[in-house]
């Protein structure tokens, strides 16, 4: 199984980005889905945060400027990122709650990161 992100890039304050993180291999479900980010000397956050049934939850700092979405059958979860700030300078990660065939319950899995630079 793995997650591969991808829509990461330079941008000016108050542009958009998106983002994309599509998963592959011998998946038999997909629970939760997530976007991550860590700043240099900073610990991972919680970004955005979509539940299998399609609610979401967001970081406060992020709140009405994201949008998480997915596309279960592309196994995919994207990050609409709107008003974009210097402070959301960060590598992204993409994160997904997947059930392999070969596994009896669900693990954690983490796309490789992309980075996302915004200037003043």
């Amino acid at each position: 199984v793995q997650l591969q992100a991808s829509g990461g890039g330079l941008v000016q304050a108050g542009g958009s980005l998106r983002l994309s993180c599509a998963a592959s291999g011998t998946i038999f479900d997909i629970n939760n889905m997530a976007w991550y980010r860590q700043a240099p000397g900073k610990q991972r956050e919680l970004v955005a945060l979509i539940f299998s049934g399609g609610s979401t939850n967001y970081a406060d700092s992020v709140q009405g400027r994201f949008t998480i979405s997915r596309e279960s059958a592309k196994r995919t979860v994207y990050l609409q990122m709107n008003s974009l700030k210097p402070e959301d300078t960060s590598v992204y990660y993409c994160n997904a709650d997947i059930k392999a065939w070969d596994r009896s319950s669900f693990s954690q899995y983490w796309g490789q990161g992309t980075q996302v630079t915004v200037s003043s």
